[in-house]
């Protein structure tokens, strides 16, 4: 375990920027977290430093991303569909299958040191869907989990027309996380059509504006993620 804890935790909104870009930065930010644990483990425990922690939301253009357990088949568009469709594709390194990102879609990524936090994979995955639900709760709508389903569902209960609003994939190595959620906010749903959404066949996927029939403030929801993420994991976070 972690000899210095760190809450604290540094917010990046990237504002739109692209997949490929994210991910290196992504990447790069994990490195140093986890170089600096390993060079921790050499020293005593009074000449150990903090790890960073980072929470980066961002808006990507139209892409398509396959996790390590995912299938291409899922993909069900070619090389002229994507470029049809203005979208790129990604082979990735988090778990879970295949999803969607772009426009009118907050996407989370939190880099953060778990053993800073906690060390519960499970427990992190559903802390960041109740900040979901908990910010869908202040639009009116109910939200849950679906049992063996990652992510954040509506129409749980009695599952008539169970629809997924925010898909989840993470890596983690050595207690730090990457890679996120992908909050529906006004996305384009048609997107999904040439998709099999993380290899699920028999569940559609909504949005805040289609279940509001209304344009939603983008801003105003990323404000109510912060807030519910940073109570949720006991965080500071600082600009």
């Amino acid at each position: 375990m972690n000899q210095v804890i760190n809450k604290t935790v540094k917010f990046l909104d990237l504002g739109t920027k692209d997949y490929k870009e994210t991910w290196d930065f992504q990447e790069n930010i994990f490195a140093q977290i986890v170089e600096k644990k390993i060079q921790n483990r050499k020293l005593p425990a009074s000449d150990q430093l903090a790890t960073e922690n980072y929470l980066l939301f961002v808006e990507h253009p139209h892409v398509y991303t396959l996790g390590k357990s995912g299938e291409l088949s899922h993909l069900l568009l070619d090389e002229n569909g994507l470029s049809e469709k203005k979208a790129t594709f990604y082979k990735i390194n988090r778990g879970g299958d295949i999803t969607y990102h772009g426009p009118g879609q907050l996407v989370g990524y939190p880099i953060l040191d778990l053993e800073n936090f906690f060390t519960d994979i499970h427990k992190y995955l559903r802390l960041l869907e109740e900040a979901i639900i908990l910010t869908l709760a202040e639009y009116g709508i109910e939200a849950g989990r679906i049992e063996g389903l990652t992510g954040v569902w509506l129409d749980t209960i009695e599952q008539k027309n169970p629809r997924k609003i925010c898909a989840m994939g993470v890596k983690s190595s050595r207690w730090v996380t990457m890679h996120g959620f992908a909050f529906n906010v006004n996305a384009d749903i048609d997107y999904f059509n040439n998709i099999v959404p993380c290899g699920i066949q028999d569940k559609a996927v909504t949005s805040m504006h289609l279940e509001l029939g209304r344009d939603v403030d983008e801003n105003e929801v990323k404000e109510k993620v912060k807030k519910h993420i940073a109570d949720l994991f006991e965080m500071k976070l600082i600009n």
